[in-house]
């Protein structure tokens, strides 16, 4: 038997980078995935790739979250995996952060995380138990210069890991984050251009002195993590909760 067979998992922000590969190795792994993302025509395209279900989420409507777990647990018998891989960044010094900005991230990055996981437990109860998986970042465990609110989001889903493991344990939900380091997904691009324009670097510096600095030698690959969330999804993994499982192929050097 596959790991996942006969489990039915939810990944957000799961058409593209990190999310593709955590919904590729949850189906690999035997899963039902319903890859959940905003972008809805990517969604179908990687669901179709997958054989999975697609759902066209925004975590920050959370009306609109509880009403899509209520569908996928109505059309696919239950849910049994949570995978909250939604989130965006975005850098600012201090005296550039808007409110505006602040709102997001947060919404995105932890209200959607909260949001998401409050819909499926009443599911995951009536299955006998489940795993949810919070998506951290090694920015969630230690500052960087001009990404306040980004970093205090992601130490905020480990906040929220640590809580809720405590608050399911007897329900047997085990909830868990991964922390991941560096790895090469389109959003790296989109952090590099912003680390350009702060740090006065040509366009695609930033990403390889942080590939360099990695003590592997490299920035991950998506896949890198989507093994280990596999893993936590997984029986074997049954004694695991609230913990945060750093993948970042050693951190950094500097």
């Amino acid at each position: 038997m596959s790991p996942l067979d006969g489990k039915v998992a939810i990944v957000t922000g799961g058409a593209r980078g990190i999310g593709r590969a955590i919904c590729t190795a949850m189906a690999d792994a035997g899963a039902t995935v319903v890859v959940a993302d905003l972008n809805a025509s990517d969604a179908a395209q990687t669901a179709k790739d997958i054989k999975g279900m697609a759902l066209s989420m925004d975590v920050t409507d959370f009306d609109a979250i509880a009403r899509s777990v209520d569908q996928v647990e109505a059309e696919l018998g239950g849910i049994d995996i949570l995978v909250n891989n939604a989130g965006i960044f975005n850098m600012a010094s201090i005296d550039k952060v808007t409110p505006q900005d602040y709102r997001r991230q947060y919404d995105v990055n932890v209200g959607g995380t909260i949001f998401a996981c409050q819909a499926v437990v009443p599911a995951m109860k009536r299955r006998g138990g489940g795993s949810i998986i919070n998506f951290s970042s090694q920015a969630g465990r230690r500052g960087e210069p001009n990404i306040t609110l980004y970093c205090s989001t992601k130490a905020a889903v480990i906040s929220v890991t640590q809580c809720l493991a405590l608050e399911l344990a007897g329900d047997n939900i085990r909830v868990n984050a991964i922390a991941p380091g560096v790895i090469d997904t389109p959003m790296w691009d989109v952090v590099d251009a912003q680390f350009a324009d702060y740090e006065n670097k040509p366009k695609g510096q930033k990403k390889r002195e942080v590939g360099e600095a990695v003590p592997l030698g490299r920035m991950g690959d998506p896949r890198d993590v989507a093994d280990p969330c596999v893993f936590l999804a997984s029986d074997a993994a049954r004694f695991v909760t609230g913990t945060q499982l750093v993948v970042g192929g050693g951190g950094r050097r500097k």
